[in-house]
Parts: structure tokens; sequence; C-alpha cells
């Protein structure tokens, strides 16, 4: 392999030829026909649930008479494949029904509570490419050695400990005995709807009013949980990041770039982790929507009112609308995300086109 790899990489990742734009072209069918088939599985769930979705609106209590017009408004009496065409038709408009619970659009409620998970997953995001990276290379660097025991048993422990058991332990030590953090919640109850929601975010919303005092109550309140999933993400990185590292330290060219008498720092950095950042592209995206489908329990454990708190309530009270919704919005949000990265891989990477 040549020593400038990565600078042959970054040449040409923006010419489109026609075979690049056919690849995109299939990659955009083959996540279409990925999302009817999650809408299928989605809607089976529903079906196979232990549930009764006629009962769940109009009662046990209701009559045999009401019961069946309920039926037949929901349209249960038909054949599944035509409940099945109605229900896609329905969330593709963004119908996604109504929730018991709260009485309002599935659709709406998702709109509300989905970006308190999206800043939450963000910044575990980015605790895992801040941390993860640089661990993942020293490892891979230090192969066999301390360094490398001691990153690969934090992976470990990453991978083995509850998420659960995680943040109750951080909740007692840095917020009961330590007093380091905010407790759960996106904020303390006295600074509640004192500002306007633009974003949902409420870290950006308080820069846009301005206001230091709720942003700082806010970043108190969101590092623990972030950090607690963001450990997930971060021996997920790291340990991909040690596996193509030290495949990359192996090759022809690294050797050749020592020998010529380039430094450590420039062979490591430069030459074998720019080497290694396409396909870490895919590895981040991965991580991002596995922290935005599994933040249930951190959720919960925080009382985070975001998507997986959201989908936790409605399961606990039977409101299957507001979990198949969720369940959609999260698999579609998986879908893209691995668009965005296949699209950026083969941006990035000519030799993908």
């Amino acid at each position: 392999m040549a020593l400038n790899t990565s600078n042959t990489v970054g040449r040409g990742a923006l010419s489109l030829s026609p075979r690049f734009l056919r690849a995109v072209l299939q990659t955009v069918l083959t996540v279409c026909v990925t999302f009817i088939g999650l809408l299928f599985v989605t809607f089976v769930i529903g079906r196979v649930m232990p549930i009764d979705p006629v009962l769940a609106v109009v009662g046990d209590k209701a009559s045999e008479e009401i019961y069946q017009a309920a039926r037949l408004e929901m349209g249960l009496d038909q054949p599944l494949y035509i409940q099945f065409a109605y229900y896609l038709g329905d969330v593709l408009r963004g119908d996604l029904g109504t929730s018991l619970l709260t009485a309002r659009p599935v659709a709406e409620d998702i709109a509300r509570v989905f970006p308190a998970t999206l800043e939450l997953a963000t910044i575990a995001t980015l605790f895992g490419v801040l941390f993860g990276i640089p661990m993942g290379v020293l490892a891979a660097v230090n192969q066999g050695r301390w360094p490398d025991q001691v990153v690969r048993v934090l992976g470990l422990f990453g991978y083995s400990m509850p998420v659960f058991w995680l943040g109750l332990i951080g909740l007692l030590v840095f917020y009961g005995v330590l007093g380091w953090v905010g407790g759960p919640g996106r904020l303390d109850i006295f600074y509640e709807g004192m500002i306007p929601q633009v974003t949902g975010a409420i870290l950006i919303d308080s820069l846009i009013a301005g206001d230091l005092e709720i942003f700082a109550n806010a970043v108190s309140h969101i590092v623990l949980p972030a950090a607690v999933l963001g450990y997930y993400s971060i021996a997920y990185i790291s340990r991909m990041t040690r596996s193509f590292m030290l495949e990359q330290l192996s090759q022809e060219y690294i050797t050749t770039a020592r020998v010529k008498g380039i430094s450590e720092t420039q062979v490591i950095w430069r030459h074998a982790l720019g080497n290694v950042l396409v396909p870490l592209i895919t590895v981040i995206a991965l991580s991002y929507a596995q922290l935005l489908e599994g933040s249930v329990l951190t959720e919960t454990v925080f009382a985070w009112p975001g998507l997986g708190f959201y989908i936790t309530n409605a399961l606990l009270s039977a409101d299957m609308s507001a979990v198949l919704g969720g369940t959609v919005v999260v698999g579609a949000v998986f879908v893209g995300l691995n668009l965005l990265s296949d699209l950026l891989y083969r941006l990035v990477d000519p030799r993908a086109r």
C-alpha cells in the first residue's frame, strides 16, 4: 500500500460517477425495502401481542355491540393483508395512531420526547468518540502490554455491567454521596417550564434563551446519564478501533514509513489512523443508532423524559399504539443512520464506488 493512501482517499471524494449514483440508488431501494419489512414486523408484533386493541379502546366493561362497532371502526374485521395496507398508508402519512395514555397523536408525543433522547445519545456518542478512539489507538500501539490490558478490561466491563446497575451506582455515588451532579430528570423542578422550547434539546434551548443558569443546571443533569450510556459506546468504539489499527500497523507501508524516518506520531495518527477512519464512520454510526434504541433502561433509571421512557410507560399501560409507534421511529432512525454511514463511506473512499 502506498504511503499516501489517506491523501488518495481524500482526492476525488467529491467526484460522483454514474457507478456511484447507481450504488446510491440501489442503497436507497434496499433501505425502502428494509423499512417496509420493519413495518411488517411491527404490524405482526401488534397482532400477536396478548393485548386486545379493541378492549384497550372501549374498556373491558363495554357491551358486545360497542365492542363489535369499535372493531369494525378499527378495520380489524378485514383480512390481515388489507389491515397491513391500511397500516402502511397511515405510517407513510405520518399517522402512528392515538395514544391511550395521553389522548394525543402518537406522532406528536414522539416529536415532543424524541429530542431528549437525541440529546442524550448525541452527547454519549461524543464521549464514545473522544475517549474510545484514543483508547483503541493506545491499546493497538501497546499490544500485549499493560495499556492494552487496561483498555481491554475496561471494554469488557462496559459490555458486562448492566446499564441499570451502573446508573443506580452512579446516582448513589455522584449524586447522593458526593453531590457532583444533578439528580434524575433533565432539570431541577424549579427550572421546569422557564424557557421556551425551540428545538426540544434543553442545552440548545437554554443557550438560545441566553439563560446560562439553566444551561449549567441542564449540564449537571445530563452528564451522568450521558456518561453511563457513553461507557458502552466507549467500549464498542475502542474495541473496533484497536482491531482496525492492529490490521493497519501490520501493513508494509507502515514499516516503509518507519524505515524512511517518519516520526512514530505521524505514522500512527496520520497514516495508520487515517486509513481506519473510513470503517470507523460505520462503527460510530452504528454505535449512535444503538444508543438511540438502547437508552430505555438508562432513561428509566434517570427519569429522563425521552423516547425510551415514553415507550416503557406506554408498554406498562398497554398503550400499543404508542409502543408500536415508538418502535417504528427507532427502527427508522436505525435504518436512516445505516444509509447515512453507507453514503459517507462511499463519498470518503473511492474504492467503495
